[in-house]
């Protein structure tokens, strides 16, 4: 089992910056993959990113590639979202995801454990 716990939500006004962190326990953290995931209110949950066990593969959406940052910090089990350029199209509940193998993956099934979201507001 691995926990996750998200922080840095908040609400910024349009072309802020945000720096979610995930921190895990449970699981030697180096062994597994980790991605970020987001919801905006009637909308199914999308990737964002994600990154291997050792940080040095790292996957984005269209959407957010070139403003956000994925990276992590096995150390102290924890995985980072910097967020750049934020507009209201970024507003909603983040989620960081972890899969049991240490290959990322942008498909959203292939995550087994799930943080339990923290929210992100643009304002224009």
């Amino acid at each position: 089992q691995v926990q996750l716990v998200e922080f840095g939500g908040g609400l910024v006004q349009a072309g802020a910056s945000l720096r979610l962190s995930c921190t895990a326990s449970g699981r030697t953290f180096s062994d597994i993959a980790m991605g970020w995931f987001r919801q905006a209110p009637g909308k199914e949950r999308e990737f964002i990113a994600a990154i291997n066990w050792s940080g040095d593969r790292t996957y984005y959406a269209d959407s957010v590639k070139g403003r956000f940052t994925i990276s992590r910090d096995n150390a102290k089990n924890t995985m980072y979202l910097q967020m750049n350029s934020l507009n209201p199209e970024d507003t909603a509940a983040y989620y960081c995801a972890a899969r049991s193998f240490p290959r990322a993956e942008t498909r959203k099934s292939t995550y087994d454990y799930w943080g339990q979201g923290t929210q992100v507001t643009v304002s224009s």
